[in-house]
């Protein structure tokens, strides 16, 4: 999991994702890094089984593939230290969807309105039992399922769409605490 918390490596899976295969520099061109730097840390991925060579090739132009579409993290499998490093993992990959999100938000008029209408930013809270919220995370994660097949091939994908990002988070907070001012950053007195 440390090998993940890189930013570049980050990157690189992400952009593998969306563009695999992909050599070095076409990596570095995606991810505004440069060639050497996307080669070493594909390597690095290699190491630890996350990429792998698509087909040979020379140097930075060979091309690189992942070796599974996304990962998960079994807390029930981790030592002390491993939890550690999956909250940091988790932390990472979020700041770094919430920034793409504040980029929507800071853009998001430029787009297509319809595009701008599909799009929403919702927030709700429930009470519910743990079975109830694993019966929603469920359900949630059923219907990205049915779409996920168009990220690993290409050509299953439609004219008219576009690539998207589902951030999805369930988790309990402390009615007494989490809605105060304090808590959502204001600096009022």
């Amino acid at each position: 999991m440390r090998a993940l918390t890189h930013p570049v490596r980050i990157a690189l899976l992400e952009v593998l994702a969306v563009h695999q295969p992909l050599t070095a520099t076409q990596a570095g061109e995606l991810i505004q890094e440069t060639a050497t730097t996307c080669s070493f840390h594909l390597r690095q991925l290699a190491k630890y089984g996350f990429v792998e060579e698509a087909a040979r090739g020379k140097g930075r132009e060979r091309p690189w593939k992942l070796v599974n579409m996304g990962f998960s993290i079994k807390e029930e499998d981790l030592d002390a230290e491993g939890r550690i490093a999956a909250d940091v993992l988790m932390k990472v990959y979020f700041r770094r969807a919430l920034e793409r999100f504040d980029q929507w938000q800071r853009t998001h008029r430029s787009y297509p309105e319809e595009w701008d209408r599909a799009s929403t930013a919702d927030q709700t809270a429930l009470f519910v039992t743990t079975t109830e919220l694993a019966e929603i995370n469920g359900k949630v994660r059923e219907i990205l399922m049915t779409y996920l097949d168009r990220l690993v091939d290409p050509s299953l994908r439609p004219s008219d769409g576009r690539l998207v990002e589902v951030l999805y988070l369930a988790y309990p907070v402390d009615p007494g605490t989490a809605f105060t001012a304090k808590n959502l950053g204001s600096n009022e007195p």
